[in-house]
């Protein structure tokens, strides 16, 4: 049986899309209710509904032979597992956001606030600029707008957040989608899930879908 650990809500949703595409019947997730894991005995498929951050977890640990996450998190949290594919969904981006009268250009000691330290912190050191990290679990789009930091990084979709607190995109990162990444154990083990792998890429593709939000 193949254990897959699923990001719960619109990645959930649109990895059993894709699922469905690739010609596995997902009509036993039609009715969730308030469980976390589903299992088809015929398909030999369990999966697991988690939180973003425990998906590689999960991955890491054997407990799930695949995974299904947002880079983001990836990126904020490395571990040991295989990324196998893009999924081209969940797409969204870093990026450096501020007030109007914010200048990317000077090269003073910054305040950033960001939830995600690590992203923050390798994008200024790349560019060989000296930053103070502001550590913010809730909306950091304030920070900015009352003196807290000088700027943001943070995930941006729409922009419509951004833009409804005054702030405006400076610099973009990183593109950010779902990807299925797997166990090395596991990929070792089960020749099935290199099948599952190859008919999902069927339907997703190799190319990059660009994200412009």
């Amino acid at each position: 049986m193949i254990t897959i650990a699923l990001t719960k809500g619109r990645i959930e949703k649109d990895t059993v899309n894709i699922l469905a595409q690739a010609g596995f019947d997902m009509g036993f997730m039609a009715d969730k209710g308030r469980n976390l894991i589903f299992i088809d005995q015929a398909q030999d498929l369990r999966f697991l509904l988690v939180k973003a951050p425990d998906v590689a977890t999960y991955v890491e640990h054997g407990i799930a032979d695949l995974g299904v996450v947002g880079s983001d998190v990836l990126y904020e949290h490395p571990g040991n597992y295989l990324e196998m594919l893009d999924l081209n969904i969940g797409l969204c981006k870093f990026a450096v956001a501020s007030i109007p009268s914010y200048d990317p250009l000077d090269h003073k000691r910054k305040k950033i606030a960001t939830k995600y330290p690590k992203i923050a912190t390798d994008f200024f050191n790349a560019k060989h600029e000296d930053v103070e990290i502001v550590s913010i679990q809730g909306s950091v789009e304030i920070a900015p707008v009352i003196g807290l930091t000088d700027a943001i990084v943070d995930i941006v979709e729409t922009g419509h957040t951004l833009a409804a607190n005054g702030l405006i995109i400076f610099e973009d990162i990183v593109r950010v989608s779902s990807r299925l990444i797997a166990n090395n154990a596991s990929i070792k083990k089960n020749p099935e899930i290199m099948t599952l792998i190859a008919r999902l890429e069927a339907v997703v593709g190799n190319e990059e879908v660009a994200f412009n939000g």
